[in-house]
């Protein structure tokens, strides 16, 4: 998971403006003025790039903005995606984990009204370096 910068087609027509990644395979989106296809464009960008990394696909290289030909009513911009945020907004449901731990830590722990999810959540954002 991290944070990622694309170059995006934007193509002007008369209902709006269409998005286009030549760099993501499929990514493409709409939206219905220059702000609102900028962000439908983060978006898409961020969910593709999400299943890039959920399916273990090498994610694809950048190109340069200079690198791409355009038609005579299309502009070039960056993109961001951040693929962690995007996670934190849309998938935090919870998930039931099983887990084995000694007795003896098990025992400390209640006694001291540790909270298991919590601690648990918190060593693995400090494993996975993921700011708070």
């Amino acid at each position: 998971m991290a944070k990622y910068v694309y170059p995006a087609v934007l193509s002007s027509e008369g209902d709006g403006f269409y998005v286009n990644f030549p760099d993501i395979e499929s990514c493409y989106t709409q939206g219905e003025d220059l702000a609102d296809a900028l962000e439908m464009a983060k978006d898409v960008l961020a969910l593709m790039l999400c299943q890039y990394e959920d399916n273990k696909k090498p994610i694809p290289k950048a190109t340069s903005q200079e690198g791409i030909a355009l038609e005579e009513s299309q502009i070039v911009t960056l993109v961001s995606a951040d693929t962690t945020e995007y996670r934190r907004i849309w998938d935090s449901r919870a998930v039931k984990k099983t887990l084995t731990i000694p007795s003896w830590l098990n025992s400390l722990a209640e006694r001291e009204g540790v909270n298991f999810s919590q601690t648990l959540q918190k060593a693995l954002k400090e494993e996975l370096q993921i700011a708070e």
